[in-house]
């Protein structure tokens, strides 16, 4: 019989469960230590049920992929423990008798291989959407599940559900940030966050490859070094400009500094802003200075899909106004393409047509800012 838990234990418990959203992968410390609590073989979580277009997602005390795979691909439909009552817990004896059960191929083709023939579980359907199952398991040796097993899972449910909730809630935010930051990268602009010591929190892919360069920008112990003695003391200006607006609460004001390069490379375009702290956030680990890095020697790419659909041209069209937007001239273009100037000034003229301008510069100009370098 599983013993009724102490206000710590259930203190503890709590904590393990709303840092669930925190972990990777979620809620694996609950389950772990709900299943000492309630003696049981393992606990599963199931965050996204098994459809016909996506496989479930689970969690649980196993660790092992075996049993997510062989669910997922074989014994998802025939399984009899599933559309329980939203956030009432059952027993599986409730719903199939036992003799049903052991005769179903879903005990004799899965549960029988993990030593699985006692079932209690939950299902917990949000408002938003989401559809969560716990489900405990003990094997046939076992004691039988009893109200008291039922009771201690039934207390955790309404806290589950919450915790759920905030899951979804900064999957949501982790997604746009993804978002964001994959189109910042697309329009090849190095970006570096740093926390309110001027530390660095987070760089994207550009900047992370300009730090490894080490040409004008560079990260040490003791932060970013940018430029020359001047420049850096011009950069380190405007990062304390930038941390005490944030601190004052202010609007944020963006300054630009231009920094050259000892490798006689084009020069690096750099600025520095701070970042809008919501009116309740706090805490050191808080993004608030955001420095944003210009390349001239990188480009953006934009897709040739992208491009070829949004205005309507040929693949070899597509080719040449690719070449042209990175930089190229038309003789260069015609070389990279092995094909005559002629035929490149025959592509160039059916462009200006479909795109409706008539300089190579304003092509250029409509590829760089056209959603295609969003990509």
């Amino acid at each position: 019989m599983t013993a009724p838990l102490s206000f710590d234990a259930f203190s503890e418990m709590l904590g393990y469960l709303y840092e669930g959203p925190l972990e990777t992968p979620p809620w694996q410390s609950f389950i772990r230590h709900l299943q000492s609590h309630i003696h049981c073989n393992y606990v599963t979580v199931i965050l996204r049920p098994q459809s016909s277009q996506l496989d479930g997602l689970m969690v649980n005390t196993r660790g092992t992929e075996e049993v997510v795979a062989s669910y997922n691909e074989y014994y998802a439909a025939l399984d009899p423990f599933v559309d329980l009552p939203n956030l009432k817990v059952v027993a599986l004896d409730e719903l199939i008798s036992r003799e049903d059960l052991m005769n179903s191929a879903f005990y004799k083709n899965f549960l029988s291989n993990f030593d699985v023939a006692q079932l209690i579980g939950c299902d917990i359907n949000t408002p938003e959407g989401a559809q969560c199952r716990i489900r405990i398991c003990r094997s046939d040796t076992d004691p039988h599940f009893t109200q008291q097993d039922k009771d201690l899972l039934g207390v955790f449910i309404p806290h589950f559900e919450r915790a759920l909730r905030l899951h979804m809630q900064l999957n949501r935010i982790e997604s746009e940030r993804k978002l964001y930051s994959g189109t910042v990268d697309q329009m090849a602009v190095g970006t570096i966050i740093l926390d309110q010591d001027g530390k660095v929190m987070q760089t994207n892919r550009v900047a992370d490859q300009l730090l490894q360069e080490k040409d004008g920008i560079k990260l040490t112990n003791d932060g970013l070094h940018v430029g020359s003695a001047r420049e850096g003391q011009e950069f380190r200006r405007l990062i304390k400009q930038a941390l005490s607006s944030q601190k004052g609460n202010n609007p944020s004001v963006a300054e630009a500094l231009r920094v050259q390069r000892p490798s006689g490379r084009a020069d690096l375009g750099m600025l520095v802003r701070s970042v809008p702290l919501s009116e309740w956030n706090q805490g050191k680990q808080c993004p608030s200075v955001a420095i944003f890095i210009n390349d001239p020697e990188q480009v953006s790419r934009a897709p040739y899909e992208s491009i070829k659909a949004l205005f309507g041209l040929t693949p070899a069209e597509t080719q040449l106004a690719l070449l042209l937007a990175n930089g190229l001239t038309l003789d260069e273009a015609a070389e990279e393409l092995v094909i005559s100037r002629n035929t490149v000034r025959a592509h160039l003229r059916s462009i200006f047509s479909k795109t409706g301008v008539t300089r190579q510069t304003m092509l250029v100009r409509l590829i760089l800012r056209s959603v295609a370098t969003l990509g």
